[in-house]
């Protein structure tokens, strides 16, 4: 056994193995690990806070989306108020119009009435005295008649106005 090769081979790798282990070998080996282990572990902290800040944003993201939800609510609900008001402001200036409109038609309507009777009176009127006047003409002759005539004229024109 220990005149065979692989025995002396096993003893050199093992007084070789623990010559570098002496001088450090085993520290370079290690050393990136351990600074791997050292990097993945800062990494992983690095992670948990930037999480952590992620989810403080989406919290505060989240409470202004719904102060922004209710304040658009208030202005759609204050929109639709003044919608309303206005819609109700302009159906009475509507209603008002209407009925001075009316008003007006019914005055003017009035006054035509007025007018249509006293011109209707007045040209009633003078049929009348041209009728008078033709039946006067045609039946009386001379002063007395010229007079009458006169006087049932002035008369007439008197009543009218």
């Amino acid at each position: 056994m220990f005149w065979e090769a692989e025995f002396w081979v096993a003893v050199s790798f093992f007084c070789f193995v623990g010559i570098a282990l002496k001088m450090g070998a085993g520290k370079m080996l290690v050393g990136p690990l351990d600074d791997r282990t050292k990097q993945i572990a800062s990494d992983l902290a690095e992670a948990r806070r930037l999480r952590d800040e992620a989810e403080a944003l989406l919290k505060a993201y989240e409470a202004k989306r719904v102060a922004a939800e209710a304040e658009a609510q208030a202005i759609v609900d204050n929109a639709r108020t003044e919608a309303e008001r206005a819609a109700e402001e302009a159906h009475a200036r509507l209603t008002d119009f209407i009925a001075r409109r009316t008003k007006a038609a019914e005055a003017k309507i009035a006054q035509a009435e007025t007018q249509a009777t006293a011109d209707v009176k007045t040209a009633a009127a003078e049929a009348a005295v041209r009728a008078a006047e033709e039946i006067l003409r045609g039946s009386l002759k001379g002063k007395t008649a010229e007079r009458l005539f006169e006087e049932s004229l002035n008369e007439v024109r008197t009543q009218i106005h």
